[in-house]
């Protein structure tokens, strides 16, 4: 050890007075085979540190450019453009790429902002049926209104979210289209309806609740859009139809299985919440025979030799083909001609009377709203619950839409 630490030394003093060695001292050094011996070993030991030395230095030369590598990479990655400099070998510091990267950050925050502030600046145009006036609110507070109508404000604000999605992009749907259907009036887009969405006006909501329960109730629905504040879902770039309905018969209904047009995110999917939590599940209703053929306009000679019989079912569960008598009416016609919650029922006859019970309350296309509150209750997301009830859609901003604004001008 002794011996090596003297070695060490002895080639660390070599090294600093590398400009003044001699050549005299080295053959001085060489006269004794011993002096040789420790020469050699000197030698050896001096290489290897100096080796270790050398591949250090590398390794930290070789870490230093990976990182500023890596740093420029990420900043260019984010949009920072090559330049005639770089080109030419000129690498810029992190200082400068930062900064181009920031640059660009602020464009597009800006970009984005004026976007934004141009969705906010969207009225929406409701025409009150009772009141018989139009009343013009911003898009966001007619989103509010809609939602305090349409869904109850007890369940969970995942599902509270995802309804005002849906009702959001319902609105912005029809402002892209530039869809007045169902309107009574000139100058308004949409009635506070079942036509179109249900919606509760300001002067409404703020009677609909008092005291604490009004300020809690209406907290919960401002969290609701603000959280999701020009949230909408897309299919291909473009706001879907956003059906939805109250409560399901666990299934939910291909669109060309009601409606008779088949759309790609419409599609039937399993909703096995509803059975367990919603009060509209199962209902039961009693006609006399009477009734119930006069309201599906069959004839006293087509009722006296009438039998019924289920024809086809629909993916969805809920009744397709019915036969009554000769007559064959599709499961909606049944359903909206006699005013039943569904189109899925059973039926029985006593005497002069039918009682005739439904599973599921509402058309069935698209998000179960009893169901999303189910999917709320077990984790899931707004998102979640969307993705779930409409197939192969996005949850995107609006304000991306060009010709939405345009539209509006």
């Amino acid at each position: 050890m002794a011996a090596l630490l003297t070695v060490t030394v002895e080639g660390e003093l070599m090294r600093r007075r590398a400009g003044k060695f001699s050549i005299v001292d080295l053959l001085q050094g060489l006269r004794t085979s011993r002096g040789v011996a420790w020469f050699a070993v000197g030698a050896m030991m001096g290489a290897s540190i100096l080796l270790v030395r050398l591949s250090l230095n590398e390794l930290n030369e070789v870490q230093a450019r990976s990182y500023e590598d890596g740093r420029a990479n990420v900043n260019l990655t984010e949009g920072t453009a090559g330049t005639k400099e770089n080109d030419a070998g000129w690498s810029p510091s992190l200082g400068s790429i930062a900064g181009q990267g920031g640059e660009k950050s602020t464009i597009g925050k800006e970009t984005a902002k004026k976007e934004q502030d141009a969705l906010d600046q969207l009225v929406v145009r409701v025409y009150l049926t009772k009141e018989k006036r139009i009343e013009s609110v911003p898009l966001e507070t007619y989103v509010r209104g809609v939602v305090a109508a349409e869904m109850p404000i007890g369940f969970e604000l995942e599902a509270l979210k995802a309804q005002a999605i849906a009702a959001r992009t319902y609105m912005v749907r029809r402002m892209v289209q530039g869809n007045d259907s169902g309107v009574p009036v000139k100058g308004a887009d949409v009635t506070d309806t079942t036509e179109h969405q249900v919606y509760i006006s300001l002067s409404a909501l703020a009677e609909k609740w008092s005291g604490d329960e009004q300020k809690s109730n209406i907290g919960k629905l401002t969290d609701a859009i603000e959280q999701t504040k020009g949230m909408i879902i897309t299919y291909q770039g473009e706001p879907i139809d956003a059906a939805f309905f109250s409560t399901s018969n666990g299934y939910t209904e291909n669109s060309e299985d009601y409606w008779q047009q088949k759309i790609p995110y419409l599609r039937s999917v399993a909703s096995p919440w509803d059975q367990a939590i919603s009060p509209k599940y199962k209902e039961t209703v009693k006609l006399s025979l009477k009734d119930f053929y006069s309201k599906l306009g069959l004839s006293k000679k087509q009722a006296s030799k009438s039998s019924i019989r289920v024809i086809e079912k629909t993916q969805g569960n809920r009744i397709s083909k019915i036969a009554i008598g000769e007559t064959t009416l599709t499961g909606r016609e049944v359903r909206e001609k006699l005013g039943l919650a569904s189109s899925q029922f059973i039926w029985s006859i006593k005497g002069n009377t039918i009682s005739i019970t439904t599973y599921g309350y509402g058309h069935g296309v698209g998000m179960s709203q009893y169901g999303a509150n189910g999917m709320a209750e077990s984790g899931a997301s707004a998102e979640d619950i969307l993705s779930h009830y409409y197939s192969s859609v996005q949850v995107e901003q609006a304000s991306k839409l060009p010709n939405l604004v345009a539209s509006r001008s």
